[in-house]
């Protein structure tokens, strides 16, 4: 190890080396010269290195001499500093000293300090020292001891690695070149790119036991430093060493216990959050960020440059966790203090795509793309988005964009797959599907969009076998059905002898044509309304949250009033406020089911709540609008409606009682959103109401429950909650040909029935053409069994 005098001669040495016009400073070119010469075995792109360059000649600002740049004296502080290590660099350049230098070195040692550095270090271990760590100033290891530590955990991991490895030499692995990279980024300073190894170690075995006992001797000697910072440069570069090796769960524990000896410090939280979220533990990831956020705001410019990192990984921790709109504002903030921060905008690209904010996630994609053009999971999300705006030929160029520059980009294949199946080009379809399971085989969804894309092919046979294929990897009932299809389109194949093709054509009919037999046959436009809600039900889970956690949140919640634009007192939040009340509705949801329903809430709902962009929600108003569709009695329901609109500020002091205006408003908001024959327009005239009368619970239920004015389809959405998965035994739908789930309306004349969604859009099987269509309504086969003993009693009766 090099004492103080040699290290100066040393750096004096390089810096000469690289001075290339004499003229006293390294500039950036000479810089940039330095950084790759001193990595041999690191290919630093072009980004890289000019990262590497700000970061160094902003730090060290006070030793740039203009446009010469850094003088001897920075360099030397950058080693002195720990961005690098002088031994391993002076050998990587082949440099000697002449024993002069090494005479006046030796002197120079002497006269300055009389402590022994011992130089007994060994040129295998020097190689064993890793050159990404010269990458970051301020981030490297400081202390000479440090070094040793490090070695000597060097041998260990490879001594394990060596005992580990299969029969191909290497460590269990997943090849993840195929999939969509998080945007991860591991350290303080410029993003780079995650391993496209995963390694798995074993830990259950003798010889992981026995690296983590050697590991906690190595922490003892870091421990038993001379000085507090000392022990903090042992355990940040034992944590960083089995972080690089992917033995993240030892370099948490070192992490961790660099937080408890310098508490204020980024960079151990920082890492630690790392550590937590490639593991899984995306909660408390997100809290060592927020602390890691919290000291770099209060280290002023010392840590400035590190924000827009700790707000990228901040975001995916969130995302993990489904808070999707809260990452979105970290992204954001990231963005704006690095512009070309381009994993940063990709990322609030596509967690905008995630929330269906179509327009605003091409906008950032389409920034990402341009500040890095070989970007294929950029491309992959433009791609997405680009669909869900309907521009399905450009979406499509761009798909194929990001699968030429990564051939196996599963998201990108399967994505282009479903565009091809919703422009009914099956055959093009089904060869992307056929490419997902190439890269991964056991992927059921892909083999099942398969078999639909050669059914809609027609090649029956080979839809069977992909089926039946999918079978195999899962279970799942759906499955099922798609299989009992398929044998119905044979069945109605072989009836035709030769003369269909087993395509199920239907004739669609006015809804004047079709009449409901019965009170309790539900109207076909009701119907349909009632199963858009239903579904939109069904994909938030808001059918499976309890209708008094909204009375809870509004008890529990304090919520300050603001005032609108139009000067109307209200509880406004901002969206990703409204989100993490959404999580404690929905706490039984996993993360990404979650994302889900916040997508369809934002689209469906806070899209038509926030119509000016201004990205607030008045929450009385949306408690009130979600209370008809969440769980619980319908006059829970009701009451807690109602309950919504009495805690609003408009209508304090009130008693009772709410003002008329404002059940007015929010009935039309009710259908706005729900009822699609409704606008949001119907909604805006409303705004600037002055009536200030006030109605009762009572007038406020005949108000709701009005059929024509009010929400009175919300006795057909609580039929269809009750009876929406009841089976018809072998009944299957005549237009469909799938198992009727759910009602089955059956026509009296011809006999034929349909399912509920055949029903509520009007299709007839074209054999069957009448003037008039009149239905009954089974919702269970017991009740079409009580019907049918009805009709042989009263044909008994007649015959007497």
């Amino acid at each position: 190890m090099a004492t103080r005098g040699s290290r100066s001669e040393k750096v004096k040495r390089i810096f000469y080396q690289f001075d290339v016009n004499h003229d006293g400073g390294l500039n950036r070119e000479e810089m940039a010269a330095l950084v790759v010469a001193v990595n041999p075995r690191v290919k630093f792109s072009d980004e890289q290195i000019n990262a590497i360059l700000d970061e160094v000649f902003r730090t060290y600002g006070d030793f740039i001499d203009g446009e010469k740049g850094l003088t001897y004296e920075g360099l030397l502080r950058t080693y002195d500093d720990g961005a690098g290590d002088v031994d391993r660099d002076f050998d990587a350049l082949g440099l000697e000293l002449s024993l002069d230098e090494v005479k006046g070195a030796s002197m120079a040692s002497e006269a300055s300090s009389s402590s022994i550095v011992d130089e007994r270090v060994g040129e295998s271990q020097k190689k064993q020292r890793t050159a990404a760590w010269a990458v970051s100033p301020n981030h490297g290891i400081v202390f000479d001891d440090t070094w040793k530590i490090v070695d000597d955990l060097e041998i260990l991991v490879k001594r394990l690695k060596a005992k580990q490895a299969g029969s191909n030499g290497k460590v269990k692995g997943e090849n993840l070149d195929s999939y969509s990279e998080a945007g991860w980024s591991r350290e303080l300073g410029p993003s780079s790119e995650i391993s496209e190894k995963r390694v798995y170690w074993e830990e259950s075995g003798h010889d992981y036991v026995l690296f983590v006992k050697e590991l906690g001797v190595l922490r003892s000697r870091a421990d038993g430093a001379r000085s507090r910072e000392q022990a903090f440069d042992g355990h940040m570069a034992i944590g960083r060493v089995l972080y690089e090796h992917q033995l993240f769960k030892e370099a948490l524990v070192s992490f961790k216990r660099a937080c408890e000896l310098q508490p204020v410090d980024v960079r151990p939280h920082f890492r630690a959050g790392n550590c937590l979220y490639v593991l899984g533990r995306c909660k408390e990831s997100k809290e060592e960020f927020l602390l890691a956020l919290e000291a770099a705001e209060a280290g002023g410019n010392q840590w400035a440059y590190l924000l827009p990192q700790i707000y990228v990984n901040l975001g995916i921790s969130l995302e993990g966790e489904g808070m999707v709109l809260s990452a979105c504002e970290y992204y954001r903030e990231a963005a704006i203090l690095c512009p070309t921060h381009f994993r940063a905008l990709k990322l609030l690209g596509s967690a905008l795509f995630g929330v269906g904010e179509y327009r605003a996630a091409v906008k950032a994609l389409e920034e990402a793309i341009f500040m890095k053009p070989d970007y294929a999971d950029a491309h992959c999300d433009l791609a997405s988005a680009l669909h869900a705006l309907g521009e399905d030929e450009r979406a499509i160029e761009v798909f194929q964009k990001a699968i030429d520059l990564k051939p196996g980009h599963v998201d990108a294949l399967y994505n282009l797959g479903g565009l091809y199946m919703d422009l009914g080009r099956f055959p093009r379809a089904s060869e992307m599907y056929t490419r997902v399971l190439a890269v991964w085989p056991n992927h059921w969804r892909a083999q099942l969009n398969r078999a639909v894309s050669l059914l809609g092919a027609k090649e029956t046979e080979d839809a069977k076998k992909a089926l039946k294929e999918a079978l195999k990897m899962t279970n799942r009932v759906e499955l099922h059905d798609a299989i009992a299809h398929l044998k119905q389109l044979q069945k109605k194949k072989v009836k035709a002898n030769g003369g269909n093709n087993g395509e199920t054509s239907f004739v669609t009919v006015e809804a004047t044509k079709f009449k409901a037999v019965g009170e309790k046959t539900t109207l076909r436009q009701d119907l349909a309304i009632a199963l858009e809600i239903r579904a939109f039900q069904r994909i938030t889970r808001l059918s499976r949250c309890d209708v008094d956690l909204l009375k809870k949140e509004m008890s529990d919640g304090d919520v300050p009033v603001s005032y609108s634009g139009t000067g109307a007192p209200q509880r406004s939040i901002r969206k990703p406020n409204l989100e993490e009340i959404l999580r404690r509705l929905l706490i039984f949801l996993k993360p990404e089911t979650f994302q889900g329903a916040v997508k369809a809430i934002n689209e469906r709902i806070l899209s038509v709540f926030d119509y000016t962009g201004a990205g607030r929600v008045d929450l009385g108003m949306f408690f009130a609008v979600l209370a008809p569709i969440c769980s619980g009695s319908p006059e829970k329901r009701k009451r807690v409606a109602f309950d919504a609109l009495l805690w609003r500020p408009v209508n304090e002091g009130g008693g009772a009682q709410i003002r008329k205006s404002d059940a007015t408003k929010y009935i039309e908001l009710l259908r706005a959103i729900y009822v699609p024959s409704h606008g949001v327009s119907e909604m805006l005239e409303l705004h600037g109401e002055t009536d200030l009368s006030t109605m009762s619970y009572t007038e406020f239920l005949v108000m709701f429950n009005d059929p024509d004015w009010g929400f009175g389809i919300m006795s057909t959405l609580l039929k269809l909650e009750t009876g929406d998965r009841n089976r018809h035994g072998n009944h299957v739908c005549s237009v469909c040909r799938y198992p009727i789930i759910g009602s089955r309306y059956k026509e009296i004349k011809s006999h034929f029935s349909l399912c509920n969604q055949c029903y509520s859009e009007g299709k007839v099987p074209p054999a069957n053409k009448q003037e008039e269509y009149r239905f009954r309504e089974y919702g269970t086969e017991s009740q079409a069994m009580k019907d049918k003993c009805k009709c042989f009693n009263l044909q008994s009766h007649n015959d007497l």
